[in-house]
C-alpha cells in the first residue's frame, strides 16, 4: 500500500495546459458570473454601444458627424433632464403622468412673463422655477398625505396642466424670448485659449470628466471591498472603466471639433452629478430606495415614506419645469401643444435606463442610457428615412424587450 502512495505523491506535476487551464478556467469563470450578475446594470449600455453602431454603418457614417452628435445632445436635452426625475419616482414606487403638461404651463407662464410683461429672463427663470415645485408638491401631497394613487393624480394634473397652458396663451403660440435664455438651449460654451483645431475649454472639461469617472469607479470599488460587498472582477473592471473612459473622450473629440460643448450638456453634468450623489450616498436618496423596495420594511425601519413621497414628486415637478424652459427656449416659443407625449418618452427612458415596475432598482445614469438609447435611435431612423409609424412600432418593441429582460431577469434570480 506504500507504494503506490509514494509513486501517486512523486508524480510529476501535469504539463503545458494541465498547469494554466484550471487557472484559466476559473478567471473565464469569474468574468462569466461578473457579466452574468451586472447584466441587468450594463446590458442596456452595450445595446446603446450596439445602437450607435449599426446607425453609424447604416447611416455612412453621419451618425458620428460632429454636428449630428452637437444635435443630438440639443434635441434630447428636455427628454434627458425629465428621465431623470422619472426615474426617482419610479424608484420610490410611483409615476408621473403629468410631466409633460406641466412643460408646456411652465413654458407658457414663463413666455407670458417674459413676453407681454417684459420681465427679465433670469427672474421669470425662477418664478417658472418656482411653479414647477409648487405643482409638483401639490400633486406630492395628494399622493403622499392624502392617499390617492398617483397614477390617478398625476392624470388628474396632465388634465388640468394641459387645460390651464391654454388659458394662459389663449391657444396660440408666444414668442419670441430673450437671447439670453435661448443661449441656455442652443449655445455653446465660448471659446477660450490659443487658437487650434478644436474648441479647447471642451477638451479640458472632457479631461477633468474621464478623471473624475476613473476616480469615482475606483472610489466605489473600494467602499464594496471595504464593507465585503459584491464588485467585479478586476479584469471586468479594467474593461468597464476603459469603455467609459473611451466613450467619454470620442465624444469630446467630437463635440470639441465642431463649436464645443452645449450650454445644456452642462446642465445635463451637474444634475447627472447631483443626483447621482444623492440617490448613490445621501440619507434621502437610500429612503427613496427603500420606500420603493419595500414600503412595510421602510416604515419599521423608521422611514418617513410620506416625507419621502412629497419630496420626490416635489423634485419632479423642478426637473419638469426645468425642461418646459429648455424646451420653450429651444424652439424660442412657448406653444399650448408642447410637450405631448413627453412624459411616456421619460418613462420609456427610465424603463429602457433599468427601472423596476415594482420600484427600488435603477440608477440616474441608467436614465440617461435610457434616453440615449430612444434618442439615437429618433435621430438614426431620421437619418436613414424610416417613417415616423415604423419608429413608434421600433420604439415599442424596445421599451418591451427592455422591460421583459427585467421580469426574466426577476424569475431568474428568484424574486
Amino acid at each position: 500500500m506504500s507504494t503506490p502512495a509514494t509513486t501517486k505523491s512523486t508524480a510529476p506535476p501535469p504539463q503545458g495546459d494541465g498547469v494554466a487551464q484550471p487557472g484559466g478556467a476559473q478567471v473565464a469563470r469569474a468574468l462569466l458570473d461578473g457579466v452574468r450578475r451586472n447584466m441587468r446594470q450594463y446590458g442596456m449600455l452595450l445595446a446603446l454601444g450596439l445602437i450607435v453602431l449599426l446607425f453609424q454603418v447604416w447611416t455612412g457614417g453621419d451618425l458620428l458627424l460632429p454636428r449630428n452628435v452637437s444635435n443630438l445632445v440639443l434635441q434630447n436635452s428636455y427628454i434627458l433632464i425629465l428621465a431623470i426625475g422619472m426615474m426617482m419616482v419610479i424608484i420610490s414606487g410611483h409615476i408621473d403622468l403629468s410631466v409633460g403638461s406641466l412643460m408646456a404651463l411652465v413654458g407658457g407662464v414663463g413666455a407670458v412673463l417674459m413676453v407681454e410683461h417684459h420681465l427679465s429672463w433670469p427672474v421669470a427663470v425662477v418664478l417658472a422655477l418656482l411653479l414647477g415645485a409648487v405643482a409638483g408638491a401639490l400633486q406630492g401631497f395628494f399622493i403622499a398625505y392624502v392617499g390617492i394613487p398617483s397614477f390617478i393624480v398625476t392624470l388628474a394634473g396632465m388634465l388640468l396642466f394641459r387645460g390651464l397652458t391654454e388659458i394662459f396663451l389663449q391657444g396660440q403660440t408666444l414668442g419670441p424670448f430673450p437671447e439670453g435664455l435661448q443661449k441656455i438651449a442652443n449655445g455653446f460654451l465660448p471659446e477660450a485659449g490659443p487658437q487650434t483645431n478644436y474648441h479647447n475649454l471642451t477638451l479640458l472639461l472632457g479631461l477633468g470628466l474621464i478623471a473624475f469617472v476613473v476616480f469615482q469607479e475606483v472610489r466605489d470599488r473600494r467602499r464594496q471591498r471595504e464593507f465585503a460587498l459584491e464588485s467585479l472582477p478586476t479584469s471586468l473592471f479594467a474593461l468597464k472603466v476603459t469603455a467609459l473612459a473611451a466613450a467619454v473622450l470620442v465624444t469630446t473629440l467630437l463635440l470639441a471639433s465642431y463649436k464645443g460643448a452645449p450650454v445644456v450638456l452642462l446642465i445635463l453634468a451637474v444634475l447627472l452629478v447631483g443626483f447621482g450623489y444623492v440617490m448613490r450616498n445621501a440619507v434621502i436618496g437610500r429612503h427613496v430606495y427603500a420606500v420603493g423596495g419595500n414600503l412595510p420594511a421602510a416604515k419599521l425601519s423608521g422611514v418617513k415614506d410620506k416625507k419621502v413621497t412629497f419630496a420626490v414628486f416635489l423634485n419632479m415637478g423642478m426637473l419638469a419645469a426645468l425642461a418646459g424652459l429648455v424646451f420653450a427656449a429651444r424652439f424660442n416659443a412657448a406653444s399650448p401643444k408642447a410637450g405631448v407625449n413627453f412624459e411616456l418618452e421619460a418613462i420609456a427612458a427610465a424603463f429602457i435606463g433599468g427601472a423596476s415596475m415594482s420600484g427600488g432598482v435603477g440608477t440616474v445614469t441608467g436614465a440617461i442610457i435610457g434616453g440615449l438609447v430612444l434618442g439615437v435611435l429618433n435621430n438614426g431612423m431620421n437619418l436613414v428615412g424610416v417613417g415616423t409609424d415604423w419608429q413608434q412600432v421600433i420604439k415599442g418593441l424596445v421599451l418591451l424587450a427592455a422591460v421583459g429582460f427585467d421580469v426574466w431577469n426577476r424569475r431568474r434570480a428568484g424574486v
